[in-house]
């Protein structure tokens, strides 16, 4: 009987490649959070939602291996609040948790370069992709990172961008970080690299830089990819003067991707994305091909194939995600942060709320000062919560639809030090022009003094002073 692996993310271009390189080994089920009658190389593509632990616990059953593949950079709710690193860090943990409890042997993740740590600070972007290879591995399952620059293939994101950039601008105007160095690699390595770690324990628990054999400035890749289209390069016109935001504007005004996409990718092009260490391609014999080379595959391979974006089926959006990070005192659980989160609510919310919480911390009742009939209620699920997540069940109110799914989370990330508060799969019966501009908008509120409060708490241990210097 062949093994079972599991690919998040595998309707995208790099989970289709990474299906049909895995399917001659096993049986390979796909996950996707949008239809299940899309063609390719798995055995099933199963409908999950990565932000509901349960979804992704039935998903992992009977798994041996899981490839992660997904980047949360495009609306998963018709109202999403949060940002997209806090939005990946969940996903992450759900499936670190979900594999651990499957008895999985081995996460592969396919994360983004770093750049050295000469370079200080890293983009928000980048942030987040090392941060989900540590909530991968939080848990307890040994995760193996591939971390890679720009992936060349048709209907990827990032290569679409550069070559609608070149389609579209008969001259090329290129900002200061068209300067800066990148190490693309071609799909098909990519590819064949996570089918070389899948079940070779001498990778699992180590991250590995890859990359192909060219190192180039973004602008020499847009002049190559102008020959490769044009059969000449296009004229360009350096502009250093170009500020991120004016970037990103601009690559979004000729390239038609949305901000969620461009906004990320742009914040990391300031870094030098350069592999410092090709050790796994050495072991595996796999080098990589010339970007050149990489250009003109895929942009054979584009003819016919849908767009990375924008002609993509799109996935039908439905309720709220809200996520918000505040600060956790050090030492304490998200156990403890849902009791003092029910203890400090009754004030939290006042005015204009009156809000009961039963007396053991637990379940909770919001109403509006004067009236009996409560707004919201909140009801604990203690078979679904841990120390370092706590899970409430929205079970009614006059403010709720009906939903088996509406739920508020809190859990901590993987150091410890933060807490993440979410709202998830939440149905308004308020018509959503008002909802966005009142209830949403009084949930962020609450979030925020809640997060002062737990910051203040830090302040007045003792202590903390000392620690702090």
């Amino acid at each position: 009987m062949r093994e079972t692996i599991v690919i998040a993310g595998a309707t995208g271009f790099v989970g289709h490649a990474v299906a049909a390189q895995l399917a001659e080994r096993f049986d390979v089920v796909g996950l996707t959070r949008g239809r299940t009658d899309v063609k390719g190389a798995w055995n099933r593509l199963v409908a999950c939602d990565l932000f509901s632990l349960k979804d992704v616990e039935r998903a992992l059953e009977g798994a041996t291996y899981v490839a992660y593949l997904v980047h949360s950079m495009l609306p998963s709710a018709r109202l999403v609040q949060g940002n997209f690193s806090d939005l990946d860090l969940i996903c992450a943990d759900n499936v670190g948790r979900a594999a651990a409890r499957a008895g999985v042997r081995q996460i592969v993740y396919l994360g983004g370069l770093m750049p050295p740590p000469s370079e200080g600070e890293i983009s928000a972007h980048l942030e987040s992709r090392r941060e989900v290879e540590s909530a991968l591995a939080a848990h307890g399952v040994p995760v193996t990172t591939l971390r890679a620059g720009m992936v060349v293939g048709a209907t990827g994101s990032s290569f679409e961008i550069l070559t609608k950039l070149v389609r579209r601008l008969p001259v090329m105007v290129l900002p200061g970080w068209t300067a800066n160095r990148c190490q693309p690699i071609d799909l098909e390595t990519v590819a064949r690299l996570l089918e070389y770690c899948v079940g070779n324990q001498t990778t699992f628990g180590e991250t590995y830089d890859i990359g192909g054999p060219d190192v180039l400035r973004y602008r020499d890749m847009l002049a190559i990819v102008g020959e490769v289209m044009h059969g000449k390069a296009r004229r360009g016109i350096r502009v250093p003067w170009f500020s991120p935001r004016i970037s990103r504007l601009w690559v979004r005004l000729v390239t038609g991707a949305p901000k969620s996409l461009v906004s990320p990718l742009l914040d990391s092009l300031r870094h030098e994305m350069v592999a410092r260490d090709l050790r796994l391609q050495r072991e595996a014999g796999l080098p990589g091909l010339p970007f050149r080379t990489a250009v003109t595959q895929a942009l054979a391979a584009t003819v016919g194939n849908p767009h990375a974006y924008g002609r993509a089926p799109r996935v039908r959006a439905t309720g709220v995600r809200s996520v918000q990070r505040v600060p956790l005192p050090q030492g304490e659980t998200a156990e403890w942060a849902a009791h003092e989160y029910m203890r400090w609510l009754p004030r939290g919310a006042w005015p204009p709320l009156r809000v009961e919480v039963d007396d053991d911390d637990r379940d909770a009742r919001f109403y509006l000062v004067g009236t009996r009939r409560p707004l919201l209620e909140l009801r604990f699920a203690p078979d679904r919560s841990g120390r370092d997540r706590q899970l409430f069940y929205v079970t009614g109110g006059l403010l709720a639809k009906k939903s088996e799914r509406g739920r508020l989370e809190f859990r901590t990330t993987p150091k410890g030090d933060q807490l993440l508060t979410a709202i998830h799969d939440f149905e308004p019966r308020l018509p959503w022009i008002i909802y966005r501009w009142t209830q949403a908008v009084f949930h962020r509120w609450v979030m925020a003094r809640f997060g002062r409060h737990l910051a203040g708490i830090e302040q007045q241990r003792p202590g903390t002073d000392q620690l702090a210097s």
